[in-house]
């Protein structure tokens, strides 16, 4: 039977809400299963991101980034949080209560914490910041519900719906029109958003030793899995380090950005974008569990190794390619796509003249983001290209350049 498009979603949302009652009960009484992924050919083994990432756990740099931020006696602790006390080798699941509704009403958002019975670094995920980003909120259901308290090493911190008020009516934004991803640190006394930002990281994200957002494309827009990171900061290299086959591009957090104000506060913090936004993708979904897991690996936290096929490239470099007109777009290419200078991308069409004006690439490179076929406006970004550099471009002080479209990075990233 084929699903109405416009019920979908609300009836995922309504779905996820009725996880997220049963979520810690179920995670601390269930038998963890296998990974959703199928088996992976022997001939395949662990790739680099071009050639430049170390070998796992045992590259240098990785290897110092776990030693920093590991618990230096090697003993496994009680870890408290949210007025709670959570022993090694325990599962449980807390709630965060933000903020209220206009009714007065408390708004709890679940927390699932699973404590090993080993030391190790604390890693948080974070996913739907912004409510209609769905991706996420699976991402961190399949991997939190794949870990086993005895045999972990470490802790690993899960919110999988950050912004639930937006979640609830299938909104970016909270019922303010605000962008909670733009108020982070937060202020206590400041507006809703910046008080559930202040919240959120200081409740939850100020235990992290490490952060992984877990976001997807905005406004009907998609983009190829991928880490947004700083490669200036060597900490967060040495978190990319360990995604496996991973796009990764390189991007200064802006200002406001959980990503921004984590970093800032010497929690090494990446991006993780997978896919659009309203819509369930598995095969994004899947994407990012086996890259938290490899990076679970990595840190040492579990022993499980997951094999990837061919290595996938770091781009220093982006651009997007606007609609010059309004219109009907149809694309040409897909996601993933590599695209030479001149080549076709898609093609805009007036619905009244029937007039239509195609899109054309700038650059050589790879189709890393790009808008699903829709209405779009004059000036719509459509279609990101990441740029393959010969060398990292340089500024004149030597520091890597943060080479985007910069008028729109707020907007479509994170």
């Amino acid at each position: 039977m084929k699903m109405n498009a416009t019920l979908y979603p609300k009836l995922l949302r309504l779905a996820a809400l009725s996880w997220l009652l049963v979520a810690g009960n179920s995670l601390a009484g269930a038998t963890p299963t296998d990974s959703d992924e199928p088996p992976t050919p022997a001939s395949q083994t662990d790739a680099d991101h071009n050639g430049s990432v170390g070998d796992g756990a045992d590259s240098a740099s990785t290897t110092a980034f776990v030693n920093a931020i590991t618990n230096t006696d090697g003993v496994a602790k009680t870890l408290t949080i949210l007025g709670a006390e959570i022993p090694p080798g325990t599962v449980e699941r807390l709630s965060w209560s933000a903020t209220e509704l206009f009714a007065g009403v408390s708004i709890a958002t679940p927390v699932l914490v699973v404590n090993g019975n080993m030391a190790g670094p604390t890693l948080c995920l974070t996913a739907a910041v912004h409510g209609d980003e769905l991706n996420g909120i699976e991402i961190v259901r399949r991997v939190m519900h794949n870990l086993e308290a005895d045999e972990l090493s470490g802790t690993v911190i899960g919110v999988p719906i950050v912004n639930l008020q937006g979640f609830r009516r299938g909104s970016r934004y909270l019922p303010d029109r605000r962008d909670l991803n733009r108020y982070f640190p937060g202020n206590t006394n400041g507006s809703a958003a910046s008080r559930i930002a202040y919240s959120l990281f200081n409740d939850i994200v100020s235990h992290c030793d490490a952060l992984v957002d877990l976001h997807t494309g905005s406004f009907e827009r998609s983009n190829l899995p991928q880490l947004r990171a700083d490669l200036l900061n060597p900490d967060v290299v040495a978190m990319t380090d360990g995604f496996g086959s991973t796009v990764i591009l390189h991007n200064k957090p802006a200002e406001g950005t959980l990503r921004y104000a984590a970093t800032a506060a010497g929690i090494p913090t990446v991006t993780l974008e997978a896919g659009g936004p309203t819509e369930l993708e598995i095969q994004e979904v899947k994407h990012g569990v086996k890259g938290v897991q490899t990076l679970l690996h990595t840190l040492g936290m579990v022993r499980k190794i997951r094999l990837w096929g061919e290595s996938e490239p770091v781009y220093y470099r982006s651009s997007w390619v606007r609609a010059n007109r309004g219109g009907i777009l149809l694309s040409d290419v897909v996601l993933g796509r590599t695209v030479r200078e001149g080549d076709l991308l898609g093609t805009i069409t007036d619905p009244m003249s029937n007039a239509s004006t195609k899109l054309f690439s700038p650059h050589s490179g790879r189709i890393i983001g790009m808008a699903r076929n829709q209405v779009v406006m004059p000036g719509f970004a459509a279609f990101h290209i990441g740029i393959e550099a010969a060398e990292v471009p340089t500024d004149e002080s030597g520091d890597e350049l943060n080479l985007h479209d910069s008028d729109i990075k707020d907007s479509l990233s994170e």
